[in-house]
């Protein structure tokens, strides 16, 4: 495999209220998704099929007990609150205290940036919309990953890989990637610990809320590989690797590295072709370790005893990626894969030489600078507070008071996508996924549909005294090539199932 795979990722954005520090999160949540869903939305809204998932399920081999997992865990359970999905294949609900969006699933980092990218403009006009509804106070969203008060909420990323793949085989090798990959796709923090009060900077803002290296949960004791075994496929066939450990970026080229370099490790691990022992000792220790020295002078230790920066542990994987697509594929590797290599390897090569060069690509070097200059030209020190206001003024959604969005007004900031491309991600799905079959049949069948999950759509045909329940189990199947034509051709959700039944 390449840098292609079934792939996705679901942000869950920080929410405050203005005027109203105590605000309810949930109820204000639940207005956003809401707020968008009824101003978008026509005719009956299909709701979340919990039937098929399946979160206490544990890759190494066993089910934990509903009666000790932490409410947090127990996804599959329909808690009333608000939970959407929408005609580009995407979920829009509230997961506890936050509004999430998750996107449909596609087969290359580019379209992960630009679904993810059309997440935000979601968002954004959810808030505007929740904004509107009488007697509402202004809410704000923000594309972060902690209030600095002790509370961290997830950016995840999913990747499917074969089920033959032994698990201990990604454990081991992802478990050091994980530790290094935050030095191109950290999102910066001011602060340091989980209630941020230690003073400086760090690459992360994740990295200080994960406790073991492996585990299920993924709101207490934060593991840095997580163990949910949940394929939302054919379950003898694939696995679903949930990543909890990423940043929610803003920059698209961070997003574009961060999952085009995992899909390619994971390429790697599938084929058995890393031989290196990489193995880090003591990685909870060394991840936060790495995220708290922006210098990126800090070595962590290897189990056979060298010592490396978070950047030569890159570039060891680096070194392997190379040498595999050269040896797999050749000249015949495809474009996007060529891409992610040489980004890559540039990256890398700048942030051992001059890493400000890089602050029109990386969120943390780009919320560095900005910080540096305010500090510069106000004589500020890192315990003040107005730092931590620049910090998560960065991560503002709005564009005439996020800062990143400043800076891709003024072309200080390397954009991937058109905004005309990511307009149209926000209502069209992907077209190489089952994605494309959700999607299109929430747009062309709305008032029929009950109800739909990632790997199933559920029908509530007229004359008919039971629902039709059509399986997507195979994430490649139920796309535009597969069922555009079939789409296009039935005017009715009746005339679609009586087609796809034959």
């Amino acid at each position: 495999m390449s840098v292609r795979r079934v792939m996705g990722t679901e942000i869950e954005y920080g929410i405050s209220v203005l005027g109203q520090p105590t605000a309810n999160p949930m109820v204000a949540s639940s207005q956003v998704v809401n707020a968008y869903a009824s101003a978008t939305l026509r005719a009956r809204r299909a709701r979340w099929d919990f039937e098929e998932e399946s979160p206490l399920r544990d890759a190494r081999g066993f089910d934990m007990s509903r009666q000790i997992a932490d409410p947090s865990q127990l996804t599959d359970e329909d808690l009333g609150l608000a939970n959407v999905i929408l005609t580009n294949g995407a979920r829009l609900y509230v997961d506890h205290a936050h509004p999430e969006f998750s996107t449909p699933e596609v087969i290359t980092p580019l379209d992960i940036v630009r679904w993810d990218k059309a997440g935000e403009q979601v968002m954004l006009d959810a808030a505007r919309l929740a904004q509107q509804l009488p007697g509402n106070p202004m809410i704000t969203l923000y594309k972060n990953n902690t209030d600095n008060k002790g509370a961290s909420y997830g950016a995840h990323e999913n990747y499917l890989m074969r089920r033959s793949t032994p698990f201990a085989d990604i454990v081991r090798h992802l478990t050091p990637f994980f530790v290094s990959r935050q030095v191109f796709c950290g999102a910066g923090r001011v602060g340091k610990g989980q209630d941020g009060r230690g003073t400086g900077f760090q690459i992360s803002q994740r990295a200080d809320f994960f406790e073991v290296e492996v585990g299920l949960e993924t709101t207490l004791k934060r593991p840095i590989i997580n163990t949910r075994d949940e394929p939302h496929a054919d379950p003898d066939k694939y696995r679903r690797l949930h990543v909890i450990i990423g940043d929610a970026n803003l920059s698209e080229i961070a997003t574009y590295l961060k999952v085009g370099t995992t899909s390619l490790v994971l390429a790697m691990i599938e084929d058995r072709f890393i031989s290196r022992d990489l193995t880090v000792q003591g990685p909870v220790a060394a991840l936060r370790a790495v995220s708290h020295d922006p210098g990126l002078a800090q070595q962590v230790t290897l189990t056979d005893g060298r010592t490396l920066t978070g950047i030569q542990l890159q570039l060891e994987y680096l070194d392997l990626a190379k040498k595999y697509v050269e040896d797999r594929y050749g000249s015949d590797a495809d474009a996007q894969t060529i891409d992610v290599l040489a980004r890559w390897e540039d990256v890398l090569t700048r942030l051992e030489t001059d890493p400000m060069s890089l602050s029109d690509q990386l969120d943390w070097v780009a919320k560095l600078k900005l910080i540096e200059q305010y500090r510069s030209r106000d004589g500020l020190d890192w315990d003040d507070a107005k730092l931590q206001l620049i910090d998560i003024q960065y991560s503002d959604i709005r564009p005439d008071k996020g800062l990143y969005h400043r800076l891709v007004k003024s072309g200080r900031i390397q954009r991937l996508l058109s905004d005309a491309e990511v307009d149209s991600a926000m209502t069209n799905p992907p077209e190489e996924t089952r994605a494309y079959f959700r999607g299109r049949c929430l747009e062309k069948y709305a008032s029929d549909i009950a109800a739909a999950s990632w790997d199933s759509v559920i029908f509530d045909l007229p004359g008919r005294e039971s629902l039709q329940r059509v399986p997507t189990i195979d994430p490649l199947r139920g796309s535009k090539a597969h069922v555009g034509e079939l789409i296009d051709k039935c005017e009715t959700a009746e005339a679609l199932v009586r087609a796809l039944s034959r």
